[in-house]
């Protein structure tokens, strides 16, 4: 069956400019991530600018996209389309770290250069963040980057997370900008009940700075 010819799943997750969906699996979307994965300047942060084969895509990266996590009902990677046009921004990821427990989440996003600096990453993370503690149980959001990588620290901060640490992680490579260590942010449920419930959705998103994905990956 050509998997590229299945219609699109049902929104998870709708903002003002954004639709989060879930992957198919199919050939529109191997093509979409192949792109996305081959620009060096999404990948800066995460490879070096190294692009990721068909065979690397296919056989490791996409089941983890396509992962159902039983304790959410729900994959923990979402494809990001523009609303209205339905156009291919990137992912979000908003994944518990624990496979039974919804709990400790992590937060991230990869998002095409076209979409750097009109304030996506940041709407789609306030999205994620609300839902998670509104709807999906979860206590606490943690999101990871190298400390290098300002664009994806400031939306994190915009999203309402907090600095939490500066470390050091046992990479199997190393690529420029590593020997600086990554850094993590964080929110909790409780704090965000105080200081983002009900004024978090009154104010628009501001463009943020390009980003790629908070941190680099961990299950290549």
């Amino acid at each position: 069956m050509d998997t590229s010819r299945l219609p699109s799943p049902r929104p998870f997750l709708t903002t003002e400019r954004l639709v989060l969906r879930s992957f198919t699996g199919g050939d529109r979307d191997i093509e979409r991530l192949l792109a996305l994965d081959s620009d060096p300047e999404v990948t800066r942060f995460l490879t070096g600018g190294r692009p990721t084969s068909r065979e690397a895509l296919v056989t490791r990266v996409l089941p983890r996209l396509l992962h159902i996590h039983p304790c959410l009902g729900t994959p923990g990677y979402w494809a990001a389309e523009e609303r209205g046009t339905g156009a291919f921004l990137g992912w979000f990821e908003f994944r518990p770290l624990e496979e039974g427990s919804p709990a400790v989440v992590e937060l991230g996003y990869r998002l095409r250069c076209e979409a750097w600096g009109r304030g996506h990453a940041t709407e789609g993370s306030r999205a994620l963040i609300r839902k998670g503690f509104t709807e999906l149980g979860v206590e606490r959001v943690t999101a990871d980057t190298m400390a290098v990588n300002t664009g994806s620290r400031r939306v994190m901060e915009k999203a309402g997370l907090s600095f939490v640490r500066a470390y050091r992680d046992d990479w199997p490579e190393t690529i420029p900008g590593s020997e600086h260590g990554e850094v993590e942010y964080a929110l909790t449920r409780q704090e965000w009940s105080e200081r983002w419930e009900g004024a978090e959705g009154s104010e628009e998103a501001k463009p943020s700075q390009p980003t790629a994905r908070a941190g680099r990956p961990r299950h290549s």
